[in-house]
């Protein structure tokens, strides 16, 4: 099956502009649902993209979305949510609710394609994991994977890296503005992904049946550790500040004023939480995916470039 028509909930955000691109591009009909139809305005000029104004954790509505697809992607995750075990109602929304729904509103339509992100790092065991963000992510795959009758994919990214990115751009931002960065959990290991390769990875999932019930991680070709990522950002955007490492107490009590500082959150208790382990994939991409890795340094100097110029 083609899969013409694909319904892509959580499409206006980063990798959503990336995945609707692509799957414009082979031809198909994109169907993005939001209850803010303006937050998806980047996506109108893309000429087989449908907005459609909906509120997917409202039953019928996403029962509408999915009845009239050939294929779901759910690229909806959240980074921060409140602080309760086993991980905090945002986070059980989103990640373990939401996917479940989705699932069983696909078995109950007949739509057996769905593709499910979600994150390098989520334990096996569906329930262990050091942060409420690795936990419910771990929950929500259990959920798609008991859904009878459908044809699941789950699809784990490690850290994102592309032009709207929240990594690199602010690691580059802070160094304009301070002479020294403290940095919690400095010598965790990452493997930033591309948002290019992530897209890639999803169509090639909906165009290859032999990725059906198999897991896959996603990530770049090369590791670093958090302070690396940091230098290499301040490098490429033209000012570097040197990293002052934090010991973990002190790391998490920057973590927790960072969370309740005012404007958006840079950082979390549960984001320094999950930095206690590396993310790192177990291997090499799979080759059924047919992806070549983007290297960091292939991308990221440009649009960091771009930002300091601008």
């Amino acid at each position: 099956m083609e899969y013409r028509r694909v319904l892509v909930i959580g499409g206006s955000g980063f990798i959503g502009a990336s995945l609707a691109a692509r799957l414009v591009a082979t031809n198909r009909e994109v169907i993005v649902p939001t209850r803010r139809p303006l937050r998806a305005a980047h996506l109108r000029p893309l000429p087989t993209v449908e907005i459609r104004a909906a509120d997917i954790h409202d039953d019928r509505e996403l029962d509408a979305l999915v009845a009239g697809s050939d294929a779901v992607v759910n690229l909806v995750g959240i980074l921060h949510g409140s602080s309760a075990e086993p991980f905090g109602a945002e986070f059980a929304l989103a990640h373990v609710t939401l996917p479940g729904r989705i699932a069983a509103a696909c078995a109950r339509h007949g739509v057996r394609r769905f593709i499910h992100i979600s994150a390098l790092g989520v334990a096996d065991d569906g329930h262990s994991g050091p942060s409420m963000y690795l936990r419910s992510k771990a929950a929500g795959e259990q959920a798609v994977r008991a859904t009878v009758g459908i044809d699941w994919t789950i699809l784990r990214p490690s850290v994102i890296f592309g032009p709207q990115d929240k990594l690199m751009n602010t690691f580059a931002t802070l160094q304009r503005f301070a002479p020294v960065v403290p940095l919690a959990r400095a010598e965790t290991r990452l493997q930033p992904v591309y948002v290019g390769d992530v897209a890639r990875a999803i169509v090639a999932c909906l165009e290859n049946r032999a990725t059906i019930a198999h897991c896959y991680e996603l990530a770049g070709p090369h590791v670093f550790t958090l302070a690396e990522l940091f230098g290499l950002a301040g490098h490429w955007a033209g000012r570097t500040a040197p990293v002052l490492a934090l010991p973990d107490p002190l790391g998490w009590l920057q973590a927790a004023t960072l969370e309740f500082a005012p404007g958006p959150t840079i950082m979390s208790r549960d984001n320094f939480d999950s930095l206690a382990i590396d993310n790192v994939a177990s291997g090499p991409m799979a080759p059924e995916l047919g992806i070549e890795p983007t290297p960091l340094a292939a991308i990221v100097p440009g649009y960091l470039a771009r930002s300091a110029r601008g």
